[in-house]
């Protein structure tokens, strides 16, 4: 789907571990499956995340939460097929309002200059087409490091190729297309009607549903089916914090969840190339 004598290239920003798994990891393992290569950015280790498997909730673990943290997202990215996986450095800023929120050594508190000159670097190194990150809008899920990972990007995404910023970051590469990954509430909702339909509770209450509102954004569906299961065996990998019995996550079975929403979502923010909508694919135009 590109023309470009550029090897593809992919590049993922993510807040924490386990958000490689719950977001776009079956896209990702698709683009592998296609001869694309994948960088993983993961700019926390994800220290001040809670424990919510209840088999894995004792002392040791919380003691060496960040190591473990870090091997589980080894574990996920490998099952996704990133071929490379770069940690931003930051600390966990824990979740809006909590007492981590004043640690200056937290993501949400770098200065925003430093947090880009590194995610420069590795775009610059790894010379991706297509970056994917998070949303402007995060009202639904508004944790401080998911605002700033978008603010990072963003920025880096216009300054890689631009020679005049961090000229010690290696020589300047424009990426091509940057898209926010973004839970349609179609999916959702697509979800929800199957567990009915099998005479199951839904996960999903009318509070959650309020958290989805952004598909009139959508630009880009990919159809995700046969990869959906690299979904949920990634967020299995991270498991101090998914729990195997969450219906959130798990109330189907990858096949039937395939079935009732085959699809990844994207909303193309930026792209230096023309393209018509609606996109099946992110490297579509390249």
């Amino acid at each position: 789907m590109t023309s470009s004598a550029e090897p593809r290239r992919v590049l993922s920003v993510h807040a924490h571990p386990d958000d490689e798994a719950s977001k776009g990891s079956a896209l990702v393992a698709r683009l592998v499956s296609e001869g694309v290569g994948a960088t993983l950015v993961c700019c926390t280790g994800g220290e001040r995340g809670d424990i919510n498997n209840p088999a894995l909730q004792h002392p040791h673990i919380e003691e060496n939460l960040a190591e473990i943290r870090a091997e589980e997202l080894a574990k996920s990215a490998a099952i996704i097929g990133y071929d490379t996986v770069e940690l931003l450095g930051y600390v966990d800023s824990g979740m809006a309002d909590s007492e981590h929120n004043a640690d200056p050594h937290n993501f949400a508190n770098a200065p925003l200059d430093e947090a880009v000159e590194r995610l420069v670097r590795i775009i610059r190194r790894d010379r991706p087409q297509v970056l994917l990150g998070y949303s402007d809008d995060q009202g639904g899920y508004p944790h401080p490091d998911h605002l700033r990972a978008h603010d990072v990007t963003l920025a880096a995404y216009f300054a890689a190729g631009d020679e005049t910023r961090y000229p010690e970051a290696g020589a300047p590469f424009a990426p091509t297309k940057l898209y926010y990954s973004v839970w349609a509430k179609a999916r959702v909702l697509a979800i929800r009607e199957a567990c009915l339909a099998r005479g199951m509770e839904s996960p999903y209450d009318e509070e959650w549903l309020k958290r989805f509102n952004q598909d009139h954004r959508i630009t880009t569906r990919v159809d995700v089916g046969d990869w959906y299961h690299v979904r949920d065996a990634a967020l299995l990998a991270h498991a101090t914090q998914i729990d195997p019995a969450e219906k959130f996550w798990f109330a189907l079975s990858p096949a039937e969840a395939a079935v009732a929403y085959p699809w990844d979502d994207l909303i193309l923010a930026h792209s230096e190339v023309e393209v018509a909508f609606p996109e099946s694919h992110p490297f579509e135009g390249l």
